[in-house]
């Protein structure tokens, strides 16, 4: 592990800084965006989630192929052009806005570049982090970066409302710009992280393969891959239409409406924080099963009263959601950053993103329709059901006879993996 500049304490904090700051102005933007949807466009149902899903339909279409990307590329080189993009589409609307020509199209136009440059900063992103910090450290910096993120999600909503409700949402969506600028000149006094080359890389669909196959056939990595799933179905209906519920179903004004999807925040900073407490006590494999349960209990409690009952039902029940998210999400990405050989790790990640990120936009899309067949409470309230399939994946596993997930022998992993890796190497010469 290179130090790097600075040291490699150094090193990480600069990376964490520029991420930190980052997620300020996504979610600040992320309360500003949907908000110009509604209160400038006046966006129905079906398009609030068609804009939700262009956030995440990128995942789809280059998800696995950006993790071959990123093992081909300099990382840091990616990143920095990752964000002058996000900071580029976002820029784009107050423009439009200003020349009096924004519309819906622009709104979903901006969010599909900002998908696909996440797509390949993400991949980036977790694969940089295994290489900057120890094993020993992967959970406990894990832990931190789920807890800044929280502690952003639970104050960057709440100053974008006010924000919103000062300047109007478009203006607002200006810090989010300045945040990717500042994050990609942060990014630049990183060491860079070249990749190993062989005298020849492999054909791009040999080594999508390789990596889809390691975890699909993996006993621990495939079942977590497919609660993740489920939980970012949930969560791609919560994204949707979260605000058009508040607004039009609870009545809610834009600074409570800041507040209250703060308790996101509020709830993955909990998560966060306790997450090493939980394992240490629980194991991480049983950890994974408490998760499971408290996100069916999250997102039923969710829609459920009306007036300040229906408030306080949405602010407790999107904590205790958001809780179990990040306890599932940072326990499962350490596991693979751990027990992921490090050639296949940029593909690993890639491919769980695939299809746990790329259910997200598909939660959005059926939940924007449901609720505007029917109403924003009747589709929170279908996606229980989904929600129900995170903690029956896991028990239906081989988890559940497990503490720990590192208890999984070596020898009981993906039958084949190690010998098609030579096979690919052999052919490659």
């Amino acid at each position: 592990m290179d130090n790097g500049s600075g040291g490699a304490a150094g090193v990480f904090w600069r990376w964490w800084t520029a991420g930190t700051t980052s997620a300020v102005g996504s979610a600040v933007g992320a309360v500003a965006l949907p908000l110009t949807a509604l209160t400038v466009l006046d966006a129905s149902a079906y398009e609030m989630g068609l804009i939700a899903a262009a956030g995440y339909v990128a995942w789809i279409v280059i998800g696995l192929p950006a993790g071959v990307l990123v093992q081909r590329m300099p990382m840091r080189r990616v990143q920095i052009i990752a964000d002058v993009a996000r900071a580029a589409a976002v820029v784009s609307i107050p423009v439009a806005w200003w020349l009096d020509r924004l519309t819906v199209a622009q709104l979903v136009v901006a969010a599909l570049v900002i998908s696909f440059a996440n797509v390949v900063f993400d991949v980036a992103n977790s694969t940089f982090l295994p290489s900057i910090v120890s094993k020993e450290q992967l959970q406990s910096r894990n832990s931190l970066t789920s807890g800044t993120h929280a502690a952003t999600q639970l104050g960057g909503p709440s100053i974008g409302g006010l924000v919103v409700q000062v300047l109007g949402a478009v203006p607002t969506l200006l810090v989010d710009a300045v945040s990717y600028l500042v994050s990609a000149l942060l990014l630049r006094t990183l060491p860079e992280r070249h990749p190993q080359a062989p005298d020849r890389w492999p054909p791009m669909r040999a080594m999508i393969r390789e990596g889809w196959r390691f975890v699909a056939r993996h006993p621990v990595m495939g079942p977590c891959m497919w609660a993740a799933t489920a939980a970012n179905t949930v969560c791609g209906a919560q994204q949707a239409i979260y605000a058009l519920y508040l607004v039009r179903e609870l009545h809610a004004e834009p600074g409570l409406v800041g507040l209250l999807l703060a308790a996101d925040g509020a709830g993955t900073l909990a998560g966060a924080a306790l997450t090493n407490r939980i394992t240490a006590r629980l194991g991480t494999a049983r950890a994974l099963i408490l998760a499971g349960f408290l996100t069916v209990a999250g997102a039923l409690v969710v829609p459920l009263g009306a007036g300040w009952q229906g408030y306080a039902a949405f602010a407790v029940g999107n904590v205790v959601f958001s809780a179990g998210v990040v306890l599932l999400s940072v326990v499962t990405r350490t596991y693979r950053q751990i027990a992921s050989p490090p050639d296949l790790l940029p593909r690993v990640m890639a491919t769980v993103r695939f299809v746990s990120w790329g259910a997200i936009p598909v939660g959005g899309l059926v939940a924007g329709g449901l609720a505007g067949v029917f109403s924003g409470r009747t589709a929170l309230l279908v996606f229980v059901a989904a929600a129900v399939f995170v903690p029956l994946v896991l028990l239906a596993s081989p988890i559940r006879h497990l503490r720990d997930l590192t208890d999984h022998r070596q020898d009981d992993g993906p039958t084949g993996s190690a010998p098609r890796r030579r096979r690919l190497a052999t052919e490659t010469g």
